[in-house]
């Protein structure tokens, strides 16, 4: 399976690090291709500019700028993000990728004034992370990231897309213990892909 890994996280001795590492490794491991996006690394700049919000309509041109990110996620069956919740939302890196390359006309389509999907090559959704609060305090405030991805990312996949959700909760006091074991779960989620 040809695995895309979306990863936005600036520090390389991070627990994100270590979550990253494991999950490409394990990925790897299981014979999959991957296509690992360390959008950090890779200098990504999540700021849509005037240029693009006037030409994010027109489908001759809204791709222009970030038309090697956008044949990568076209190219993959698999999609794994991999980031820490911060003010429960995604990492800005990651938000401005969303903003500048899921773009009418590739995860998209406008029809007749109606959305439709059109990341039907993507049959796998997965996303590892981490979050500062616990799982009752995140309940609470609604959980934006979980939502976002299982409801508004998955609705733009292939409609029997698989969507699984791993999320280590209240790292503010984590120990080596919880975080040891939170890496072994998405070794063993991943030997099940």
């Amino acid at each position: 399976m040809r695995a895309l890994v979306l990863y936005a996280h600036p520090d390389p001795e991070s627990f994100g690090a270590a979550v990253h590492e494991t999950l490409v490794s394990g990925l790897r491991r299981a014979g999959h291709e991957v296509d690992d996006c360390d959008l950090y690394a890779e200098g990504f700049d999540p700021v849509l500019s005037r240029e693009e919000r006037i030409d994010y309509h027109d489908l001759a041109s809204n791709q222009k700028n970030v038309a090697g990110y956008v044949e990568r996620l076209l190219r993959t069956e698999a999609l794994f993000l991999c980031f820490p919740v911060w003010n429960y939302g995604y990492p800005a890196i990651m938000k401005g990728y969303f903003d500048r390359v899921f773009l009418p006309g590739v995860s998209f389509k406008l029809v007749d004034g109606s959305i439709r999907p059109n990341l039907w090559n993507i049959r796998r959704l997965t996303t590892v992370t981490s979050y500062g609060g616990s799982r009752w305090r995140t309940f609470l405030m609604g959980d934006p990231p979980r939502r976002q991805i299982k409801r508004g990312l998955r609705a733009v996949c292939h409609p029997a897309a698989r969507v699984s959700y791993l999320a280590h909760y209240d790292m503010n006091r984590s120990t080596p213990q919880s975080r040891a074991a939170f890496l072994e779960r998405v070794e063993q989620e991943i030997a099940r892909i």
